[in-house]
């Protein structure tokens, strides 16, 4: 008798398949429970999604009796491209095994990718809904959590700009900084809810962060405002505002971005999300706001305009 042998797939198997969180975990649930059960198991990966594992086009149908696919829909939808159903390609793949459909949306029972599988275990669309299988899975413990504010404008500073080279850069080391990155813009708009509409709102969001990576003057004066460590990169050849405003605050994490370097960008990284990196953002305000250039302001007002001084200039923060 052939041993069993396990493939296991899902959307997250396919080349232009959507690999989701939900999807990653249930594939995680199901193979480890598979292999607990002491069943031999192997995990097709889209190989844009993880390049290095195995991929559906490199493996030998014939080795595996059975095929299971786990998670999200199942359909025999083309993709936009007008290529092949995955889901009936999949099948035709692998005529031999015995195919098992679990933890799926089933939103037709007669589609003849549902109908091709020898069993189907679904989570919903027919019969009594069942827990997703990403639920069992290990909560894991809590990543720092870093908003991420770039800019790709500041066309003003025309041959000198490096932003789109250092976008790219500091995207690719974020990546695998083993952080969670939440990206935001200070640009504000009451019509789409995926910007803030107030800078209350953009506050209450960098408060709560646990470092900020940004380009922008303003994500590093906010961020710092809110209490939270900035790493700031000027992304101007020779420096300009980003770097001016980190010498007017006294803020040591600033990187040029013509003289970018892991090193530098994983040690600044470090230090932010460190105690000390916290206390030093809680004290750039924690003294009073320097009002110099609201002083400058009312020497060129009448002097009525000058009784009291500048609202806010000397008061602690």
């Amino acid at each position: 008798m052939t041993p069993a042998r396990v493939l296991l797939t899902g959307w997250f198997s396919f080349l232009r398949g959507e690999v989701t969180a939900g999807d990653a975990l249930a594939a995680d649930v199901v193979g480890h429970a598979l292999r607990r059960a002491g069943l031999v198991c192997d995990t097709a990966w889209s190989p844009a999604f993880r390049p290095d594992a195995l991929h559906l086009d490199a493996l030998d149908p014939a080795r595996y009796t059975h095929l299971v696919f786990a998670c999200g829909p199942v359909h025999s939808r083309r993709p936009p491209d007008g290529g092949p159903s995955p889901l009936l390609a999949l099948h035709d793949r692998f005529p031999a095994a015995r195919r098992i459909a679990v933890g799926v949306s089933v939103p037709d029972p007669d589609d003849p990718a549902v109908r091709r599988f020898h069993t189907v275990l679904p989570r919903d669309g027919t019969g009594r809904p069942a827990a997703d299988l990403s639920l069992p899975a290990p909560v894991p413990p809590a990543l720092p959590l870093v908003g991420v504010v770039l800019t790709g404008g500041q066309h003003e500073y025309g041959a000198r700009r490096r932003h789109a080279e250092v976008s790219r850069t500091l995207g690719a080391w974020l990546a695998g900084s083993g952080v969670a990155r939440l990206p935001l813009d200070t640009r504000l708009d009451s019509r789409d809810w995926r910007l803030p509409a107030t800078p209350d709102e953009l506050h209450t969001v960098l408060a709560r962060l646990d470092a900020v990576v940004t380009t922008r003057l303003h994500g590093l004066v906010l961020a710092l405002r809110a209490g939270t460590p900035a790493l700031a990169v000027d992304p101007v050849e020779g420096g300009a505002k980003v770097s001016a405003q980190a010498a007017a605050l006294g803020w040591p994490a600033v990187l040029r971005g013509e003289e970018l370097r892991p090193a530098d960008f994983h040690h600044w990284l470090d230090w932010c999300l460190s105690d000390t990196g916290r206390a030093r953002a809680r004290a750039v305000t924690a003294g009073p706001v320097d009002g110099t250039l609201l002083w400058r302001l009312l020497a060129h007002l009448p002097a009525g305009a000058r009784t009291g001084g500048p609202a806010g200039a000397d008061a602690p923060r």
